[in-house]
C-alpha cells in the first residue's frame, strides 16, 4: 500500500473533453500519477493522438456530451470496459464571444446546454454508480467569469457561475456518502491559441498580467496537478470548494 497521498494508482478516471488543452494536461497529470484514464471528444482523430502521446494507461471513447440521453450509456459503457469511475473531471465545455445584446436566446441556451445541462448529466450518472460504492471525486471546470465580471461573455459567465452554486449544493447531498465535489477556476493558461490572441493585442495582455501578481501565466500542468490533488486521498476532506489556480488573477488589482 502506498504512503504517497497522492498517488492514484488504481483509479480510474473519466475526463471528457480530453483530447487538447486543459483536458489533455489533467489526463497526462493522472496518467503520470498512476491512473488509468478514458478521455471523451467528439473528434477520433484527436483523441487517437492525444491517446498515443498520454501512453499505455489513457483510453478514448467518442462521445458528444451535448446528447444528454447518451450520458447514461456512456458511463455503463466504461464502467463495463475499463472498471468502476472513482474521478469524473467535467471539463467539455464552450464559449462565445460577442456583445450581450446580440446574443441570441439560441446562442445562450447553447451555452447552457454544453456547460451546466451536460455536466449536471454526466454528475448525476457517475454519481449513481459512486454513491453506493461511497467513494469517489467529481471535479468541475470553473472560470475566471465566475470570479469577476468580464465583457462578451454573458452565457458563459452564467454557465460557470451556475456551476459554482451546483458544486455547493451537490456537495452537501454527496458529500456524507464519501464522494466529493470541487472545481478548478482555472486562470490565464498558456496554449499556442491564447498566446497569439495575447501577442496580437498587447494591451489587453498588459491589463492581464497586470492584474495578476505573480505576473506571469499559467500552464496546463499547473491544472493537472490541482487535478490530480482534488482527485486523491491528499484532498479526502476538501469538498464543495472552487480552486482559482491564477496566479491570483482572480484577487490582484
Amino acid at each position: 500500500m502506498t504512503t504517497n497521498p497522492f498517488d492514484l494508482t488504481g483509479k480510474l478516471a473519466l475526463i471528457t473533453g480530453g483530447g487538447t488543452g486543459l483536458g489533455t494536461g489533467m489526463a497526462k497529470a493522472m496518467c503520470n500519477a498512476g491512473a488509468k484514464v478514458v478521455i471523451t471528444g467528439r473528434r477520433e482523430p484527436v483523441l487517437v493522438d492525444a491517446v498515443k502521446e498520454l501512453g499505455e494507461n489513457a483510453h478514448f471513447i467518442v462521445h458528444d456530451m451535448n446528447e444528454l440521453d447518451t450520458i447514461p450509456g456512456l458511463v455503463e459503457k466504461v464502467e463495463q470496459t475499463f472498471g468502476p469511475i472513482d474521478v469524473v473531471v467535467n471539463n467539455a465545455g464552450i464559449n462565445m464571444k460577442k456583445p450581450a445584446i446580440e446574443v441570441s436566446d439560441e446562442d445562450f441556451n447553447q451555452i447552457i446546454h454544453t456547460n451546466l445541462n451536460a455536466v449536471f448529466a454526466l454528475t448525476r450518472e457517475c454519481a449513481k454508480k459512486m454513491l453506493p460504492r461511497k467513494q469517489g471525486s467529481i471535479i468541475m471546470i470553473s472560470s475566471m467569469t465566475a470570479m469577476y465580471g468580464i465583457d462578451r461573455v454573458a452565457a458563459y459567465s452564467a454557465s460557470k457561475s451556475a456551476v459554482k452554486g451546483m458544486i455547493m449544493g451537490l456537495a452537501s447531498e454527496f458529500s456524507p456518502f464519501g464522494v466529493r465535489i470541487n472545481a478548478i477556476a482555472p486562470g490565464f493558461i498558456e496554449s499556442p491559441m491564447m498566446l497569439n490572441a495575447m501577442d496580437n493585442d498587447p494591451q489587453r495582455k498588459a491589463k492581464v498580467l497586470g492584474r495578476t501578481p505573480m505576473g506571469t501565466f499559467g500552464k496546463a500542468e499547473d491544472i493537472g496537478y490541482t487535478a490530480v490533488f482534488l482527485a486523491s486521498n491528499a484532498a479526502r476532506f476538501v469538498t464543495g470548494t472552487t480552486i482559482p489556480v491564477d496566479g491570483g488573477n482572480s484577487i490582484g488589482f
